[in-house]
């Protein structure tokens, strides 16, 4: 049994090394980028401050078709996509374009909702956006349809990979002991130290890399995606969920605009609501896409969900964040989970030091490697030369033997 033992801890010690020599770079790239990206939203906010909020008036803002139709006059401007609105008086309009025929993405603009002057363009904005797509794709052509997010699904299985097999290879004689879990022994030196950061810092942020590389996969495989949405969400829900089979024939074109589904939408949530985003229809059809975010919530993922056809304005579905299960909250909150905000800023700022902190096991591991192979080298040569010093002993004896006779 013990020899069982040991062979199975050679063969993890084995899959562990392996996974992190090849994916040491790519998991401290994807790690990084993450840890930049943690607040992002206060940095944005800081940087266009100014930009953002206007001086409330008392005559009512314009309409989203009003304000869409005041950008043409502004060069370059694009195909609007997407429109932010606010219940607040003093908060500007956030205006979102569509990707030009080389798939690039004009810069977004904040307007005045009372008289649709461009107050600016979001300062930050394509730094963050760059960084998301080097998290998400690594920089990959096609982006969420290239073949990027299927290297970073790999990287998070391989991670998870060494997650467990790194849990088994450092299970410790005295498993009760938190000392020995989760105290480093600093008054060591070169691979001693190396060992203990690597395997104590390690044991602090396994939850959190556990919960990174499972929600991160979410992003990179459909089939991992859909097997989440069966196993969490109520069946007629995950149904809803699947996307439509393609009819083969075109819809008619019709013109769609922002204002029937505003109408639509401030009737649907009488009782107020803090912003609301209305996307355009990226492809034909005239169905509008609507997010909105009640006054009282305090992450991305509480949000309200409409489809509203924008040429009548007639409500196709309403999908309320109050109505969901816990299994469908915790789908909708993937993203909040994935970057520690369900916990609040402290989550948040736990999850970019644990981020911050892949580069530390990348450097550790590849260190204890090459010591790891320096001293298989040397228990070699130390076995060749007493094998080299027995062989002529034997020689020696057998020359003396032979004088003798």
């Amino acid at each position: 049994m013990r020899k069982l033992g040991l062979a199975i801890k050679a063969a993890l010690l084995q899959v562990h090394s392996i996974a992190g020599l090849v994916l040491a770079l790519l998991l401290s790239l994807i790690a990084l980028t993450g840890a930049i990206m943690s607040f992002e939203d206060e940095i944005v906010d800081h940087l266009n401050a100014g930009i953002m909020q206007v001086v409330p008036r008392t005559t009512p803002p314009l309409l989203p078709d009003e304000l869409v139709s005041r950008l043409k006059a502004v060069p370059d401007a694009g195909e609007v996509a997407a429109i932010t609105l606010s219940s607040d008086p003093a908060a500007a309009v956030h205006i979102r374009f569509a990707r030009d025929e080389q798939g690039a993405r004009p810069s977004s603009l904040y307007v005045d909702p009372y008289d649709g002057t461009v107050l600016g363009v979001p300062r930050g904005e394509d730094f963050f956006a760059t960084v998301r797509r080097l998290h998400r794709w690594l920089l990959v052509p096609g982006d969420g349809r290239g073949w990027g997010r299927q290297i970073t699904g790999v990287a998070a299985l391989g991670l998870i990979a060494m997650l467990i097999s790194g849990l088994v290879l450092r299970w410790p004689r005295r498993p009760s002991s938190v000392k020995m879990w989760l105290k480093p022994n600093l008054g060591l030196s070169g691979r001693g130290l190396h060992r203990s950061l690597h395997a104590v810092i390690g044991t602090w942020v396994l939850p959190v890399y556990l919960v990174m590389s499972l929600t991160g996969l979410w992003y990179s495989f459909d089939w991992y995606k859909d097997g989440v949405v069966w196993l969490l969400s109520r069946p007629h829900v995950a149904a809803a969920k699947r996307p439509p089979h393609p009819s083969g024939r075109a819809e008619p074109t019709q013109r769609v605009g922002f204002d029937p589904a505003w109408s639509t939408l401030r009737r649907e949530q009488s009782g107020g609501f803090a912003r609301a985003q209305l996307m355009l229809p990226a492809g034909p059809g005239t169905v509008m896409r609507i997010r909105s975010w009640p006054k009282d919530s305090t992450l991305e993922s509480a949000r309200d969900e409409f489809r509203i056809d924008a040429a009548t304005g007639q409500l196709i579905s309403a999908e309320r964040y109050a109505d969901k299960t816990l299994g469908e909250k915790a789908i909708a909150g993937v993203l909040d989970i994935h970057r520690g905000a369900i916990l609040g800023w402290p989550g948040r700022l736990g999850f970019m030091i644990s981020a911050a902190l892949m580069p530390l096991f990348a450097i550790t591991g590849v260190l204890l490697y090459l010591s790891r192979r320096k001293l298989q080298l040397s228990r070699q040569r130390a076995t060749f030369g007493d094998n080299a010093a027995d062989r002529a002993g034997e020689r020696q004896v057998a020359s003396l033997g032979n004088t003798k006779s």
